[in-house]
């Protein structure tokens, strides 16, 4: 019984943790707002409180979430659904664990550009 009720709590917060909203699927539902608001939030607690940066000052929560807010309203804006899930798959579904919409935008924007450059000599 004893190890049942620690395996539940060890996982109870990944469990309320806040599902991801691909920026290109946002449909702008309240409830799709509230999803995205609280992805932040709980990601911005992780990155900044529950981690080794040890950053965990209010000034600094309040700056992230509103920089993860703004680059998902941008990156919901975006066109190329190819170079977006590439980055999401990296930076979401591997073992960097960066997965924030700033980072995500960021790199939406740097692979948009790079894949019109070509080596020229």
């Amino acid at each position: 019984m004893k190890k049942s009720l620690l395996l539940l709590v060890c996982f109870l917060p990944s469990l309320s943790f806040a599902k991801f909203i691909h920026p290109m699927d946002f449909d702008g539902s309240e409830a799709q707002k509230a999803d995205v608001i609280k992805y932040i939030k709980d990601r911005v607690q992780k990155d900044y409180c529950n981690s080794k940066l040890n950053m965990c000052q209010e000034t600094t929560l309040r700056m992230m979430e509103q920089e993860n807010l703004r680059a998902f309203k941008e990156a919901s804006q975006a066109n190329d659904r190819k170079i977006m899930d590439n980055v999401i798959k990296t930076y979401c579904h591997s073992a960097l664990d960066m997965c924030n919409y700033a980072t995500i935008e960021m790199m939406y924007k740097e692979n948009q550009k790079a894949s019109k450059q070509d080596l020229k000599w």
